[in-house]
């Protein structure tokens, strides 16, 4: 690529190295959480939100358990003043959260924002300026003196406005650009405004690393931070604060090892919103903590209205991949995947197991209020036998037997390949059904009925001795309105029978018409539309007749159900001028009886008319084995 050579590392190592943060492996506990949204990630969006929903983003974070939170740059627009106005106002900050105003170090900005904050139960008052090379050089064209003087001009100002200002505040201090500054001179700078607010137990204050414009990588930034946290004045009274730019892609790397370096704060926005590439995603830190069994002192156990709420606010879209949010980051669609998952759900079930272990899944998906058949098991041609097979047992209780499990699984793959679409849980069930019940061949239905039968004499036969028990067995062959039928009678007791029926219908096709129909009062289509049905169905029955009167007569009351078939007849057909008429914006339904089936964009029809797969059956009748 052209042009390399025009770039440079624009970072600066700390006088330093000592690199104590490397000898750590994790992060002990959470740090404080300041979510920047309603600041940083608002100043960033297209359209910056409203005051109903900057109202509505506050109380979220709220509930969300953030105790600090950033709303705004009260001096820089009417409506980020009055925003913070309607907070104080109407007594909508909780007595444990503390508000956050940002202001640069000049004395008009710090006074606008001082009038913003009058009355505030608890607020941080966040004064900071630019100490880059570049900034001092390229925009204030100042010397390092001058630049460490406005900060401390500043900071005498906050200290004395607060104290003349009703309100109870606390100071932070930024020196932004901190990637592109010394690192001891930023430190000299920090500490010179440390002086002026001489912070106690009682009141702590913030110094804020932000990495304005990421240009280092993570472990340079913790080395920095580790040389940050070891020479502050009072640094005891002294919160560390991150507030790590994501423009290398790094913005977690850098806030986790600075954690590790010594940092006691992070300020970061939602799915990692902000200007540029964004700011550090808080929900990707916390959940980190999270799946090492870390409280993160906030709660994202309702992900997705965490996620509606943010979209629709912001009019940002969460992507697909967004770490523990996006739609797909629980999904296996590989074979080999969804076989270890299953197994894994099926070992942590069998186990009773409290620990989560499943493979690729580094977090249990319902704890973030998502679901396995929805969410982790999808199927398309990449999908293997495990993940067809765990979909039909979770979805619909059937259990394939293991000989059986590849045979469906091609099946199903095969239509995924052909569709080249992502099958549905309900469209894997009718992939099964169609082929393994409706066009079940009658041989197939006699294997099934033998075996019905033989585990119903083998729970039956207990004494052949005794009357009526298994000792006779009456087969049956009929036609009805289930079709083409037979089944086996075996008597249980002298009071009741058993019986268990296949019956089905072979494929019949029928040319017809059907008429086309709209429910839209603006447009109406006088016509019809050729269409072919096809009968296929298979059923399975299992009735019980009971004799009230024993031996006495051959009266019985009959009680039982009948499962599969549920599609009753396949229809399909195409019509050239309902494609045209779609392409108008006008849609229609073709009808069958009662039913309407839809005509898609391509002027085609593709569907059916369905009843329940589970029937009750009850009857009377005379007649016995």
């Amino acid at each position: 690529m052209k042009n390399f050579d025009k770039y440079e590392r624009q970072y600066f190592l700390p006088p330093v190295c000592e690199y104590d943060w490397a000898k750590k492996d994790y992060i002990e506990k959470a740090p404080i959480w300041c979510s920047v949204d309603l600041r940083d990630g608002n100043q960033a969006l297209i359209e910056p939100m409203s005051l109903d929903e900057k109202l509505e983003f506050f109380q979220m974070l709220v509930d969300i358990g953030f105790k600090e939170i950033e709303v705004g740059f009260p001096a820089a627009s009417e409506t980020e003043f009055i925003f913070m106005r309607t907070l104080i106002e109407r007594d909508m900050i909780p007595d444990d959260v503390t508000v956050q105003v940002l202001t640069q170090a000049r004395e008009h900005i710090i006074k606008k924002t001082f009038e913003a904050v009058k009355g505030a139960p608890h607020a941080v008052i966040h004064l900071y300026n630019s100490t880059s090379v570049a900034q001092r050089e390229q925009v204030f064209k100042k010397d390092k003196e001058h630049i460490m003087q406005l900060a401390v001009d500043g900071a005498k100002l906050l200290k004395r406005l607060a104290s003349e200002t009703e309100g109870d505040f606390s100071f932070e201090y930024s020196p932004e650009s901190f990637h592109g500054t010394e690192v001891d001179y930023a430190v000299d700078v920090c500490n010179a405004v440390l002086d002026v607010w001489e912070p106690d137990a009682a009141h702590k204050a913030i110094i804020n690393i932000p990495a304005t414009v990421e240009t280092a990588m993570p472990h340079i930034f913790a080395t920095q931070i580790e040389y940050v946290s070891k020479h502050l004045h009072h640094r005891e009274n002294v919160v560390l604060s991150l507030h790590p730019h994501n423009d290398r892609g790094c913005g977690v790397s850098d806030a986790e090892l600075g954690l590790l370096a010594g940092a006691d704060r992070i300020e970061g926005t939602l799915f990692g919103n902000g200007e540029r590439t964004g700011n550090v995603d808080i929900i990707t830190l916390a959940m980190n903590m999270f799946s090492y069994g870390i409280d993160p002192k906030l709660d994202f156990a309702d992900m997705p209205r965490i996620r509606e709420t943010y979209e629709r606010l912001t009019r940002m879209h969460v992507h697909e991949r967004s770490p523990y949010a996006g739609d797909l980051v629980f999904s296996a669609f590989s074979g080999s995947h969804q076989d270890a998952i299953a197994k894994g759900m099926a070992w942590r079930e069998e186990k009773k197991l409290k620990t989560w272990t499943v493979p690729y899944l580094p977090i249990d998906p319902m704890d973030v209020g998502r679901t396995y058949d929805a969410d982790v098991i999808r199927i398309n041609s990449q999908s293997g036998k495990g993940g067809i097979s765990y979909i039909l047992k979770q979805n619909f209780s059937i259990s394939l037997p293991q000989a059986m499990k590849e045979e469906v699984g091609y099946a199903v793959k095969q239509v995924s390949d052909e569709e080249h679409k992502e099958l549905s849980p309900q469209w894997v069930y009718e992939i099964f059904e169609e082929i393994y019940m409706n066009k079940m061949n009658f041989l197939k239905s006699m294997a099934i009925g033998l075996m019905l039968l033989t585990g119903t004499v083998s729970a039956s036969a207990q004494d052949e001795n005794i009357y009526g028990m298994a000792n006779r067995v009456g087969v049956g062959v009929g036609v009805g309105t289930e079709g083409i039928g037979f089944d086996v009678a075996v008597p249980l007791t002298k009071y009741v029978q058993a019986r268990v029926g296949l019956n089905f219908i072979p494929n019949i096709n029928i040319n017809t018409s059907a008429n086309v129909a709209s429910e839209n009062e603006y447009y109406s289509y006088n016509g019809e539309m050729d269409v072919t049905g096809k009968f296929s169905r298979t059923t399975f029955d299992v009735k019980f007749d009971c004799y009230p009167f024993a031996n006495a007569s051959s009266f019985f009351v009959t009680a039982g159900f009948s499962m599969g078939g549920n599609k009753l007849i396949k229809i399909s057909g195409h019509s050239d001028e309902l494609e045209d008429l779609y392409a108008q914006g006008k849609q229609y339904n073709i009808e069958i009886g009662d039913y309407q089936i839809p005509v898609d964009e391509n002027g085609n029809v593709n569907g059916g008319v369905k009843v329940n797969s589970f029937r009750p059956y009850l009857g009377l009748g005379f007649g016995r084995l």
